[in-house]
């Protein structure tokens, strides 16, 4: 019996999966969260076996909201349910603690298939991510540029690219400012890149942001 915590800004969003998880008779009960800082509230006031995450939230990284469910949650498991495509985001979330990802244009079938393979204590993945997760990490020429980026370089360069002032970051990861403007460095380093500007185009023209 499962108790699922649907996080999305979506209204019509979570209003279809609530109805979907609803004829699931292992489902006990579903809650709702429209933003990053609601889900984290909602975490800390119950417990929730599985968390159906979306990566844009309007206030928070989905990828933010990952990493705490794994520090200060990690009983609930999280299978994110994105906009945005495997390829895109895939490797980070599973990197950043999720059991499962799928696009919102899957299937109702898979996204159940999904749900109960993760509250079983299993991952879940499409045949392209999973063939992407076996791939050794100096090989595979076709992956993303951003996937040589750390957990915590991508969690910045996403708030980078977002047009998150540094000081900003810092305070929001409670980091000094020099701290992250040593991640900038590396991450420009490692991207081959030149300026924030830079980030947002590759980000923008990847679809990790919107």
């Amino acid at each position: 019996m499962a108790r699922i915590l649907i996080a999305d800004d979506h209204p019509l969003v979570r209003a279809g999966l609530r109805r979907l998880l609803t004829d699931d008779p292992g489902v006990t009960e579903i809650g709702e969260a429209a933003s990053g800082n609601e889900t984290l509230a909602c975490l800390r006031s119950s417990h929730w076996d599985l968390l159906i995450l979306d990566i844009n939230m309007p206030d928070r990284s989905g990828l933010d909201i990952l990493r705490s469910v794994r520090d200060s949650h990690s009983d609930t498991k999280v299978l994110v349910l994105s906009g945005f495509s495997e390829r895109q985001y895939g490797l980070s979330a599973f990197k950043a603690g999720a059991s499962g990802y799928l696009p919102k244009e899957c299937a109702p079938d898979e996204l159940l298939t999904a749900t109960r393979a993760v509250l079983r204590g299993r991952r879940y993945v499409s045949a392209e991510l999973a063939e992407m997760l076996a791939c050794n990490p100096q090989a595979g020429n076709d992956r993303p540029l951003h996937d040589v980026l750390s957990q915590r370089e991508f969690q910045i360069f996403h708030k980078i690219a977002a047009g998150r002032a540094v000081s900003a970051i810092g305070k929001e990861l409670c980091l000094s400012v020099k701290t992250i403007s040593t991640y900038r460095s590396r991450i420009l380093e490692k991207m081959n890149m030149a300026s924030n500007a830079d980030i947002t185009t590759y980000a923008l023209k990847n679809q990790l942001i919107q």
